[in-house]
């Protein structure tokens, strides 16, 4: 489950950028931004209700949907929980444990019933473990599973959920600690869509974004002054992405936002009709220490992009 959920965490902040994936979402709630370790990588959010709303973003969900989210809404499905009927918001965080890598947590918001739930699993004889006074329960494909409130419901392989209850119980820290991602997450989180990523998965999104260009010697000294990046998006009125990649300063932000425009030239070299359609509808600039990235096209264009060879490079 961590490699997939890991390489797609990665992916959907890349195929956004061409307008090629993303997730719909509203705010965490209290007991979701409780668990998510300080040491958070990215945050991504799939609002569920949403889908339902825009038959591009459903195509675009049945397209992109990693392996690991299969899995999820089956394991659901098996303890009387149906994703599309009573899953509102489904957020997934990929975070540093010290020792042993990286680990990623899924949260369900939603309307669970919560005690019906738990008395399915008892007619099946299923029985919790328990964790700092918490009932952990299994759910199949090495996942286990707890209630942190009526609502909501954290899931994981056995380290990552502990060492995000960890965080919640005060034995880590937790992801208010985190300065940097929580004001990126302030700037975002009332949006229809909204992710985002740390130094490090910045610097891989830019990298693999770019092509050739990031291989030029300023990229190499700037890649060290780019701080994270959020991103938003919606389906109203067509396809809308908008990024930022926050940076050290405005001369750090203003260069980048040159190498990106190379590497938006290089990928129009070899693209298809569809492919520079979908460029040409990409500007990029910066301000202040922020580069600036939007998206804007209407849903035929998009859908013809979902086909092409550009979306299969950034999302395989």
């Amino acid at each position: 489950m961590n490699t997939a959920i890991i390489k797609a965490s990665i992916l959907c902040a890349l195929c956004a950028l061409f307008g090629a994936g993303a997730a719909w979402a509203t705010p965490l709630s209290s007991s979701a931004r409780a668990v998510i370790p300080a040491d958070v990588q990215q945050i991504i959010s799939v609002d569920y209700r949403s889908l339902k709303d825009s038959s591009t973003a459903m195509a675009l969900k049945n397209q992109v949907l990693p392996p690991a989210l299969k899995e999820f809404e089956t394991a659901l499905k098996g303890i009387g929980i149906v994703p599309d009927h009573d899953v509102d918001q489904l957020t997934f965080a990929s975070f540093r444990i010290p020792k042993k890598g990286v680990g990623v947590i899924g949260m369900a918001q939603g309307d669970f019933a919560m005690k019906a739930v738990l008395k399915k699993m008892a007619l099946h004889k299923i029985k919790p473990a328990t964790y700092h006074n918490t009932d952990i329960y299994p759910m199949g494909n090495g996942m286990q599973m707890t209630f942190l409130d009526d609502s909501t419901l954290l899931f994981a392989d056995s380290v990552a959920l502990r060492a995000a209850l960890d965080s919640r119980d005060g034995y880590a820290q937790a992801l208010d600690s985190n300065n940097q991602i929580v004001d990126m997450i302030g700037s975002v989180d009332s949006g229809t869509v909204w992710s985002v990523l740390d130094q490090k998965g910045t610097q891989n999104m830019l990298i693999s974004a770019m092509g050739d260009a990031s291989k030029l010697a300023d990229y190499d000294t700037l890649k060290k002054r780019l701080l994270g990046s959020r991103y938003t998006m919606n389906f109203q009125n067509g396809v809308n992405f908008d990024l930022d990649v926050v940076t050290a300063d405005s001369v750090t932000a203003a260069t980048l936002s040159t190498l990106v425009k190379a590497g938006v030239l290089y990928k129009k070299i070899s693209a298809t009709p569809v492919e520079k359609v979908a460029l040409d509808s990409m500007t990029v600039n910066s301000d202040n220490s922020d580069l600036q990235m939007h998206f804007k096209t209407d849903d035929q264009q998009f859908r013809s992009l979902l086909h092409s060879d550009l979306f299969a490079a950034v999302s395989k």
